[in-house]
């Protein structure tokens, strides 16, 4: 307001900030935020990579083959720090949480990985305490399948996978490409990798929705997780890290 108000000044129309924001009230004005509805400038074969990637997914389903959407989401802070959104609780009785959102040096953050299996319109979250890598993300499906895909698809020849070309799953991360041959080494599995078009992370199915007929949240309640795993300790989950890397030796 002050601004247009120096400007019409300037030009011979002395007028105060207040006139004017009731002057543009008068005449239809708002403030308004931003609206994401603009696709802007895309290349011209990115149509064409949905396509191809729409169909490879709807032929690995036709012959009965997983599929996967895998995505890494905002990591959270371990604790008892603000969430977004309500709960049911007594009236007058608020979840108490920390003034401050200063990190816990003791205890860090979580880091959550969904995995959604396109087909059985379900997720699975796994929650690192490191960091966001690409051996983890790997882990995290072989994760899935060993505790929901091997039960879901015992038939399984092939698993087909859809992801973002950035971040821990990108599509030039050669650590990606190491630990998904590892996993193809020891599965027996043809492991087919398909990559979204940069900026279009909002098709990748392992990302939440809000509202629609789109697919569902993988990972909604994330923050919660991360809650709850303050009254864990991060040495008695090492040492059961430890003994399930011990028990896998074994068994291999």
């Amino acid at each position: 307001m002050e601004k247009l108000a120096a400007a019409l000044t300037e030009m011979g129309h002395p007028i105060s900030p207040d006139t004017v924001r009731k002057e543009l009230v008068k005449l239809g004005f708002s403030r308004q935020s931003n609206r994401k509805a603009e696709e802007g400038s895309q290349h011209p074969d990115r149509n064409a990579q949905f396509d191809y990637i729409n169909a490879k997914v709807l032929a690995a389903q036709a012959q009965q083959q997983p599929v996967v959407s895998v995505d890494t989401k905002k990591k959270e802070l371990i604790g008892n720090f603000k969430n977004g959104g309500t709960d049911y609780r007594p009236k007058g009785n608020p979840q108490r949480v920390n003034v401050h959102d200063f990190e816990n040096k003791k205890l860090g953050k979580v880091v959550p990985y969904g995995v959604y299996d396109v087909t059985a319109n379900t997720g699975f979250v796994s929650v690192g305490i490191t960091s966001d890598t690409a051996e983890f993300a790997v882990q995290s499906i072989r994760c899935w399948r060993e505790r929901m895909g091997e039960q879901r698809y015992p038939n399984a020849r092939e698993l087909t996978i859809t992801a973002d070309c950035g971040g821990s799953n990108g599509a030039r991360v050669r650590l990606w490409k190491l630990e998904l041959q590892k996993l193809a080494d020891e599965t027996g599995l043809v492991i087919h990798v398909h990559h979204y078009p940069p900026g279009t992370s909002k098709w990748n199915k392992a990302c939440p929705r809000e509202g629609g007929d789109r697919a569902p949240a993988v990972l909604p309640h994330h923050a919660e997780l991360a809650r709850a795993a303050a009254h864990h300790s991060p040495r008695r989950d090492r040492a059961d890290r430890r003994r399930h890397d011990q028990d896998r030796l074994e068994s291999r």
